[in-house]
């Protein structure tokens, strides 16, 4: 029999939660609820006119991932703060590390950091960014957060990123850093799960694309080494379509070991009723 699964709430950090005094309250309400974790979702600037793929209109409200997880650390004890995900390429590495690391040991341990390559070509251009060689660079930006977080004297020499002779304090709190998750559903983001992260998550996902994923996983497992340090893979999704308690344990028969859920409504009374209505039929 699959194990239970652990619930997480999307959006800490958009829309009704893109409020201080919301944040507080929904991240105050998911904890005693029993939810094991609160996410945030990125895009630093959107396309305005929206156009496809981008997924938000050019008004929607989006406050910085470390920002809102600080926020929301500050009226919680044990809840996980994730970032769901942080678009990697995007940022400098060593400012990002430091952002982290800050939240890490104001939390008290509690980050998970959830990070993908990106998508949206408007937004790389705006921010004088390339796309290319993303995926690379995403690895090398990795490997040099775990060096600055976790090494007494850190260095790094790659062909993205290069540095020796510097020191960033204080660590974070968990040994070598937060556990990082690896967002997307192709075959190089399985590779890279497999290869360099604690985790892999899959956004917007029914029962299939999950099976889809998970063999994608399974079969990148075969073809690449996956450092033993790293543990079980763990498998986080934000799920599509109608979530009732059969379709919860279909989630897990196929190996999820985390549901991570939008809330629903427009105000935060709204989001509070669907948090007790979903620990009351689901958690």
């Amino acid at each position: 029999m699959a194990a239970p699964l652990a619930f997480g709430l999307f959006n800490i950090n958009n829309f009704v939660c893109s409020h201080p005094e919301n944040i507080a309250t929904v991240a105050k309400a998911a904890e005693d609820a029993g939810f094991d974790s609160l996410w945030t979702g990125e895009h630093v600037v959107l396309p305005d006119p929206q156009v496809p793929p981008s997924p938000v209109a050019p008004e929607g409200r989006m406050l910085d991932p470390a920002v809102a997880l600080t926020y929301a650390a500050a009226f919680t004890k044990s809840i996980k703060l994730g970032t769901g995900i942080i678009i990697l390429p995007q940022r400098n590495p060593l400012v990002l590390a430091k952002e982290l690391a800050s939240v890490d040991v104001v939390s008290g341990g509690r980050l998970i950091f959830g990070v993908g390559v990106g998508y949206l070509q408007p937004e790389f251009d705006a921010l004088g960014i390339s796309m290319e060689d993303r995926g690379n660079k995403t690895l090398e930006y990795i490997d040099a957060m775990r060096a600055i977080w976790s090494a007494d004297k850190a260095a790094y020499s790659g062909k993205y990123v290069n540095f020796a002779g510097v020191s960033a304090n204080p660590k974070p709190v968990q040994a070598s850093g937060p556990p990082v998750v690896m967002g997307g559903h192709t075959g190089p983001a399985w590779r890279k799960a497999v290869t360099h992260c604690q985790g892999w998550y899959g956004y917007a996902l029914d029962h299939d694309a999950v099976a889809k994923n998970v063999e994608g996983l399974r079969k990148a497992a075969e073809r690449h080494e996956r450092p033993a340090w790293l543990g079980e893979l763990e498998i986080t999704v934000t799920p599509r379509g109608r979530l009732d308690r059969d379709a919860v344990d279909r989630f897990a028969e196929l190996g999820v070991h985390r549901l991570v859920l939008i809330p629903r409504g427009d105000d935060v009374d709204s989001w509070k009723a669907y948090i007790d209505d979903m620990a009351k039929s689901l958690l």
